[in-house]
Parts: C-alpha cells; sequence; structure tokens
C-alpha cells in the first residue's frame, strides 16, 4: 500500500451461489470508507440481475467471465486461463490487495497481500454429505486448495467450523493469521412485513448439502405450502419459485413465517441470516456450524429424520406465539451479523496481511 492506506482491492466472485451476496455486502461496506473494488467474476457470467445489483455500487468495476471454478466440472484449463486474466487485472489496476473468495489462484505471483476467505470445499463438504474421503478423483482439486490456502498471506472463514475443516484436510503450513469473519447482511427493512402461512427453503436445491428434499417431503405432512426457491426438477407437491435475485428473494423472506433449513453442510448459512432478517422462525440441521452461528435463536432438527423435520415444523405452525417467539429471537441475533461488523473484520485481516507481506519481504 503505496501511501499505507488501503484504497483498492481486486476481488473475486462466484456466481453460482450465496458468494455474490456476501460479495456484494462486503464491497458496498468497503464503499462507505473509500475503497475501490476491481471485482472479478468467475463461476458463469452474471445474470442480467446480478449485472445491476454490482452496477449500483459506484465503488465496484465489474469483470465478468464465464471461468469455470475448481470445484466444477473439467476446470483446470480453466482455472490456468482465469488466473492469467486475474494478473491482467491486477497489473492493468494496480489493488494494493487480492481477496480471493475461491481456491483456484492463492497461489500465483501477485506481489502483494492475498487474504483468500474459506466459504466451503468439497472434501469437507464429502465427509458430511457423502461420508468418509473424497475420492481420487478430487486428488488434484486438493493439492490445488492445499497450494492455494498455504500460499495466501491471511486465511479468514465464516465460521469457526468451516476454519478447522480447512486445518483438518489441507494443513499444516496454513497462514498463522487465521481468522473467522462471520457474514454479514442488511435487510432490516423487511422485518416488519405481514406474515404467511407457509414454509420456505432457498438456495442450490440439487445440491444434497442444502437437503431441499427433506423439506420438499414436509408437502402433505404440515397443513401449510411449501415453497423452494432455487433452479431444480420440480419437487412433487411444493410450490417452485425458480432462481430469485435478492431482491426477489428478500420478498419471499418477508412473506414467509417459517424458514427451513436441514442442512447437512452449510459453513455459515447466509440464506438463514435473510431469513432471520426478515422475521421468520428457523428450522435448522443440527450440525457445528450452524449451532455457532445460531445459538438458542432456531429450532434444530438431524438432518436424516423426516418425522422429527415434520414434527418441528408443526410445532411452530400450531404455537402461534412459540413461532411469534422463536422469530424474535431469531432476528435478535441475526442483528449482530451485520455488514459494518463483517468489514472491520476484513479491514483488520488486510492490516494483516500487509503486515505479514511485508514482513516476508523484509526477510
Amino acid at each position: 500500500m503505496p501511501d499505507g492506506r488501503l484504497q483498492r482491492i481486486l476481488m473475486t466472485a462466484d456466481t453460482v451461489g450465496g458468494v455474490w451476496s456476501y460479495v456484494l455486502e462486503l464491497a458496498g461496506a468497503l464503499g462507505a470508507r473509500g475503497i475501490e473494488v476491481v471485482l472479478a467474476a468467475m463461476g458463469g457470467e452474471p445474470s442480467e440481475k446480478q449485472h445491476a445489483e454490482a452496477a449500483r455500487l459506484s465503488n465496484v468495476l465489474l469483470f465478468a467471465s464465464d471461468f469455470r471454478l475448481e470445484w466444477m466440472r473439467d476446470p483446470w484449463e480453466d482455472i490456468e486461463r482465469s488466473g492469467q486474466w486475474l494478473l491482467d487485472l491486477a497489473s492493468r489496476y494496480r489493488p494494493d490487495l487480492v481477496h480471493l473468495n475461491s481456491y483456484g489462484h492463492g497461489a500465483l505471483p501477485w506481489g502483494r497481500p492475498v487474504v483468500l476467505t474459506a466459504h466451503s470445499c468439497v472434501l469437507s463438504w464429502w465427509a458430511a454429505v457423502k461420508g468418509g474421503d473424497a475420492p481420487p478423483a478430487w486428488d488434484r482439486y486438493r493439492q490445488q486448495v492445499r497450494r492455494s490456502v498455504q500460499a495466501a498471506d491471511v486465511l479468514t472463514a465464516p465460521s469457526r467450523a468451516m476454519l478447522d475443516a480447512i486445518d483438518e484436510h489441507y494443513g499444516p503450513g496454513l497462514p498463522a493469521y487465521r481468522a473467522v469473519i462471520s457474514n454479514g447482511r442488511r435487510m432490516e427493512s423487511r422485518s416488519g412485513a405481514q406474515k404467511e402461512p407457509f414454509a420456505l427453503t432457498a438456495g442450490r436445491l440439487w445440491d444434497d448439502a442444502k437437503n431441499a428434499r427433506a423439506v420438499a417431503g414436509l408437502a402433505g405432512r404440515i397443513p401449510w405450502p411449501v415453497y423452494l426457491a432455487g433452479e431444480s426438477a420440480p419437487f412433487d407437491g411444493c410450490r417452485m419459485l425458480g432462481r430469485l435475485s435478492s431482491d426477489e428473494l428478500a420478498g419471499w423472506f418477508a412473506r414467509a413465517s417459517i424458514y427451513v433449513l436441514p442442512a447437512r453442510y452449510e459453513p455459515f448459512g447466509l440464506s438463514a441470516l435473510e431469513a432471520a432478517l426478515a422475521g421468520c422462525a428457523l428450522v435448522l440441521g443440527d450440525i457445528p456450524s450452524l449451532r455457532e452461528v445460531w445459538g438458542d435463536a432456531a429450532i434444530y432438527v438431524s438432518p436424516d429424520d423426516p418425522d422429527q423435520l415434520a414434527g418441528s415444523v408443526n410445532t411452530l405452525i400450531n404455537d402461534p406465539l412459540r413461532r411469534r417467539g422463536m422469530a424474535l429471537r431469531a432476528l435478535t441475533r441475526a442483528r449482530r451479523y451485520t455488514p459494518d461488523r463483517m468489514c472491520r473484520g476484513y479491514l483488520e485481516a488486510y492490516d494483516a496481511a500487509a503486515a505479514t507481506r511485508g514482513a516476508a519481504c523484509v526477510s
């Protein structure tokens, strides 16, 4: 950083899932502090809605691509090409720091501080969803991720559970500075909307980690309709909303009374945060990361027990006082996860990365 003040960041974004919302929320908070963000989108060409969301942020310069990410099918040629693309952006815009939100490029010769955020990973996903170790077909992925996380100056994750998973699968040799920085979201204006009698889930419905099939199984077992938002083949008995923009999904969160996410694997759960900020009661998978994030502000169920799931949702339906009480608990807890708090955490991480890189240069 030429004058000791952070002015511009090169940040990568995944257009497929919740990382996109996280990146825009963080970029907006950085903009309030006068920091420019050169945003490199990968994983698929951003939609028109995503382009519009990025265009609202005056400090963001979006560069779009359809390069595949390291967890996608046959990604390695794209990883090499996108690496050169990112280095070209860094050469052109001369950022003070690089913030990576995927694992393909941590070991590139950046010549500047690098922060890498571990949002999830295939190996920990496999252990939680499939059981056991990922098969040999994922060995190259394993090696690529290990190189990236070990090369970064600072490693962050949105929960202690996720940070521990990275340590388990890719350590030793991780950066000395590692930090848990919770995701943040701003949706306060939606929390006072009139609630309607339906249950909702949202996200990558094809991902067994999200366990949308278990939510779909509630149809006919609860007296309320069940809504599913996201791209997937239709589930019988449910009302499919398709892929929604952040604004469209916020409207559905505002209307829903109960948000159901019986996840097998969820390193933070941004959709649960958005639902809680919109006043939903939460029924979540009983896994360490969600317990860490939500404490006593949610009802927890075994991801593999449909009877417990149906019973918990029916209890909330049949007890409006408890339902409203749990929604208030979730909202109160959710209000601690602000974009400003998230931004302050990252500014500390950026400072640590700059100090680490400076120390490395001296040595």
